[in-house]
């Protein structure tokens, strides 16, 4: 029987929520593969003309909610841009034959496009890390058209409890590999999840505002209890309540703590940067410095570039 085909929207933007499984079996996707898959995601993100509006990446499947744009809302000069991201590391590549921006301008809206190229090269990073050769996505992602509004701020909401419902986390906030995740513990960095919840009558709110009531929403239907996994604790619900789903100082310290066990070095700046003068080995990058633990005062940390690979 042949395979039914994508219901994708062209010539306009349309939400798509996607998930694509592991072939393999049991929860083959440690820490340094979501790291590496959560790169390989923003990188594409970078080129695609795609807004990404959530994601949650777990052990054997992975989950995002992207807003693809058409081609014909970027001009040649933002083509050309995007051009020299995607071929950053090919230096014979410096700008778009003649002919070639309508191609990339049709190839980078494309969801179908965007998914192959973060699954191919996911693939190849696991095999050579693991040492193995074949398949490691199943057949096909499967995607589901979104629509704008109360369907999306469901669906984003559903994406962001699946580390809770699975149990590996009691607050969807805790677990870095999601949107709520990456909200909290990056604030952000680089802009680059929208913060377009699907919220109604939201237009005039502010990050902080828009960031709160979503929050707000994620709780309150996480603290449903579902046959499906597990719920939020709804005394959690309820401390959250009290500060109006806006986290404080000493959550934003908390869900930092992971710098204090993955970091290379963590300290003030000048630490760093002189135990990594000090410590680092031949082939790692001299000009690494340190980053700043957004949200603590005067913190900062660097990690070793062979720790990711």
């Amino acid at each position: 029987m042949p395979r039914k085909p994508r219901l994708i929207v062209e010539g306009e933007a349309a939400v798509y929520h996607v998930m694509s499984r592991t072939v393999l079996d049991g929860y083959v996707l440690g820490d340094a593969e979501k790291d590496h898959l959560l790169q390989l995601v923003q990188h594409y993100s970078s080129v695609y003309f795609v807004d990404v509006m959530g994601f949650c990446l777990m052990g054997n499947h992975f989950h995002l909610v992207v807003r693809m744009n058409p081609g014909e809302e970027y001009s040649d000069i933002e083509v050309k841009r995007r051009y020299s991201i995607y071929y950053q590391d090919d230096d014979r590549r410096e700008e778009p034959l003649p002919g070639q921006i309508a191609l990339f301008r049709h190839k980078w809206e494309q969801l179908s496009e965007f998914m192959k190229e973060i699954k191919q090269t996911f693939s190849r990073y696991y095999n050579k890390r693991h040492n193995r050769k074949g398949f490691f996505w199943s057949d096909r992602f499967k995607s589901v058209l979104v629509e704008n509004g109360e369907t999306l701020i469901n669906c984003l909401a559903y994406v962001d409890l699946n580390p809770v419902r699975a149990g590996l986390v009691d607050r969807p906030d805790d677990y870095r590999w999601s949107s709520l995740g990456y909200h909290l513990q990056t604030n952000n960095k680089k802009q680059f999840l929208s913060l377009d919840f699907g919220l109604i009558g939201a237009e005039n709110l502010n990050k902080k505002q828009r960031l709160s009531k979503y929050r707000t929403f994620v709780y309150e239907v996480g603290s449903l209890k579902t046959d499906k996994g597990k719920n939020i604790d709804p005394k959690i619900v309820a401390s959250e309540a009290k500060k109006e789903f806006s986290p404080s100082n000493c959550d934003r310290f908390l869900s930092r703590t992971r710098y204090f066990t993955d970091s290379g070095i963590i300290g003030s700046r000048e630490f760093v940067r002189q135990f990594w003068v000090r410590l680092k080995a031949e082939d790692d990058n001299p000009d690494k410095q340190p980053v700043r633990v957004s949200g603590l005062t005067e913190m900062f940390s660097l990690k070793r570039l062979s720790e990711l690979s």
